[in-house]
Order: structure tokens, then sequence, then C-alpha cells
């Protein structure tokens, strides 16, 4: 019998809640989402609270995510926390989220830097690739995908590639209300597996968890949760709301038992 592939739902909580509403949520959020066998729920809150967090949660019920570290291990770098600070806190870690390229002009070197550091720490990077609107309109959306993919797993080994979760996340869709269609997403996952399957071979291309992000709701999760290839959603604005947040885990539970 082969095991249950699990949906991977992550809430990135971004620049918001304190230690305290974060910790008022998380004990929210515990009363209303179910343990379900087939669905990995992941927190990614702010750096401050995930200690706090790492203490409250249960972690049958939750993991968490770190949104950001730096690539070094350790060193005179003020201000930074790393990967290597982060173990035993969280099982993930964002990496080239659309606002780390886009809003703090992170490059490549930066983003594979990490997704390596991530791994040779034994936490699995999320790495997020998408396209812009004008990449989008001037029929770059392909390329731009295969760019991000090879410059994001450029030192990840095929050994390595297990720990690696692919989160696709138009940047033209992001907090903006303009959902991608089923259609879009579709192009895009098999334009991503195909690339995996270029780099690393077919077996690893079926494997890989490829997850949706972009104006994800309640009302649109279930749409992307049945769109072949999707292994789980990055919710953003949603995920700070216990109701949302609540029914997507539902429907990715649904959908899981549908499968």
């Amino acid at each position: 019998m082969s095991p249950i592939k699990k949906k991977l739902i992550i809430g990135n909580w971004k620049m918001n809640l304190t230690v305290h509403e974060a910790s008022i949520f998380v004990h929210t959020l515990s009363q209303s989402i179910a343990v379900h066998r087939d669905v990995e729920v992941v927190l990614a809150p702010t750096l401050l609270a995930l200690q706090p967090i790492s203490l409250q949660i249960d972690r049958r019920q939750f993991k968490l995510a770190a949104q950001n570290f730096y690539w070094r291990d350790q060193g005179a770098f003020t201000g930074e926390v790393s990967a290597a600070q982060l173990r035993g806190l969280v099982e993930y870690a964002l990496v080239g989220h659309s606002e780390r390229r886009h809003v703090f002009h992170e490059h490549d070197k930066d983003i594979r830097s990490k997704v390596q550091a991530a791994v040779r720490n034994g936490i699995r990077p999320v790495l997020c690739i998408g396209e812009t609107a004008h990449e989008r309109s001037s029929g770059e959306t392909a390329d731009v995908l295969h760019d991000q993919l090879l410059g994001g797993l450029a030192n990840v080994t095929s050994e390595e590639l297990g720990q690696v979760v692919i989160a696709y996340e138009p940047v033209w869709a992001i907090g903006t209300g303009n959902n991608a269609t089923p259609d879009d997403v579709k192009k895009a996952v098999r334009a991503i597996r195909r690339q995996i399957e270029h780099l690393y071979g077919q077996k690893a291309a079926n494997e890989i968890r490829v997850l949706y992000g972009g104006s994800v709701t309640p009302e649109s999760a279930a749409t992307y949760l049945a769109t072949d290839g999707i292994d789980g959603l990055l919710v953003g604005g949603a995920s700070l709301s216990g109701p949302s947040f609540t029914a997507i885990v539902g429907l990715a539970h649904h959908e899981g038992e549908a499968a």
C-alpha cells in the first residue's frame, strides 16, 4: 500500500501580529483545525514569534516555517539570523519569495545560497518562483520559471532534492485579487516539472511537491487544490483569518480524501 501523499498548506503571516497576538491566534487555530493524516499544516509567523510559538504548538497539528534567514551559518552579520540558529524551531523556510526578490532585491546567487543553507541544516526550503505582470504579458513565463529554478537549485544534488518544495507564486496575483486561472497554474506547473525532469529525471519531477500561492481564498482554494500537479497552497492574507485558514485546511483534507 503506497503512503498517503499529504497536501501541504503553508500560512505566511508576513509582517503581521505581535508576539502576544500570534500566540492568541495560534490558540484559536488549534481549537478549529483538526489533525488530518492527509494534510500537513505549516505556520510562518514573524521571527520574534517563532520561539514562543514553537513551545505552544502540538507538532502533530502544526509545523513551523521561517519567512527568511541568512545563508551563512554564523559570523559578523549584525541583525541576521541563520538557518543553523533556526534548527529545532522550524521544519520549513521560505526562500525567494517575491517580496524578498522585488522589495529587498535578492538575486539568484542569494537564493541558491539560502536553499543550500537550509538543506545542510535539515530545514526544508520552499523555493518560491513566479513571473511579474510584465513578464507574463511578454510571454516570458516559462523562461522566468526556468531561470529561477536553475538559479535556486544550482547547488542541490539529486539526493537533496527530496527536501525541497517548489511554490509557484505569480507576482501579478499576490495580494492583488487577480486570480490565476486553473489553466494558468496547470501550464506553469507543467513547465516546472518539465524543468525538474531535465535537471534531475522523471522520478524527481513526479515526486517533488509543488504548491500554488497568490491571492488564495476559501473560495478559490478548492479549484487550485484540484488542479493537476498541485500538492498544496502557500496562503498569504487568508492565513491571518482563523475561519478562512481553517476552511482552506478543510478543503485540502476533502481533496486528499477524494484523491
